[in-house]
């Protein structure tokens, strides 16, 4: 994990201090399958059951880097899957903080639950539900992040609930995008295009 991390350093990916220690500390090998284990740390994504794949590596730096969580901050983590983001998340936020974390598949949920009660963190709560609509209950959010690609825009339910000078980092078809709320019906976007997800799966 050491190596995967300085790889990640040195190509400029990973730069700010508190998110370099939350990598350091929340082993990739633990949300991994299995079977899977003597690939955990390379730098690809892998897979976890029913179409899903923890992401890869460099792809979950370079998105938490845009969300830039702090201390303290509520997070709402959609489509936790393996559960390796929202614990980093969680690490990132510290006691403070508060990471609600969605999931849709239950065979998954139960997969990412059990690898998240290896790490000794009582600031997350895990959500069985479609988070495609973001998760009210607990809205607004300082910051948001989604591991599924929207298709062609981003989902207004999402930036609704976000809190003023709140984050939402989610991919829309092959790009990630920023999104940064300046206001009430205010918001900032910057694109960054050449990724590749699985698609995020709206209610019915």
């Amino acid at each position: 994990m050491k190596q995967l991390v300085e790889n990640l350093i040195r190509t400029g990916i990973l730069k700010t201090p508190k998110i370099i220690d939350a990598f350091y500390e929340v082993d990739r090998i633990d949300f991994v399958l299995q079977e899977a284990r003597r690939k955990a740390y390379f730098d690809r994504p892998l897979p976890i059951g029913f179409g899903q794949t923890i992401s890869q590596p460099l792809v979950v730096a370079f998105m938490i880097e845009l969300l830039q969580p702090q201390e303290g901050e509520k997070i709402l983590d959609i489509g936790f899957g393996s559960g390796w983001q929202s614990c980093l998340l969680a690490k990132i936020v510290g006691g403070r903080g508060q990471v609600f974390a969605i999931e849709r598949i239950p065979e998954i949920y139960k997969f990412g639950q059990q690898n998240c009660e290896k790490y000794i963190y009582q600031n997350i709560k895990l959500i069985l539900g479609n988070g495609s609509r973001g998760y009210e209950k607990e809205a607004p959010y300082d910051k948001i992040i989604v591991a599924a690609a929207a298709f062609r825009e981003v989902p207004t339910k999402l930036e609704q609930q976000l809190a003023k000078g709140g984050r939402l980092v989610i991919p829309v078809d092959n790009s990630i995008w920023l999104i940064e709320k300046k206001g009430k019906d205010k918001f900032i976007r910057r694109e960054f295009p050449g990724f590749a997800f699985v698609p995020l799966i709206e209610n019915g």
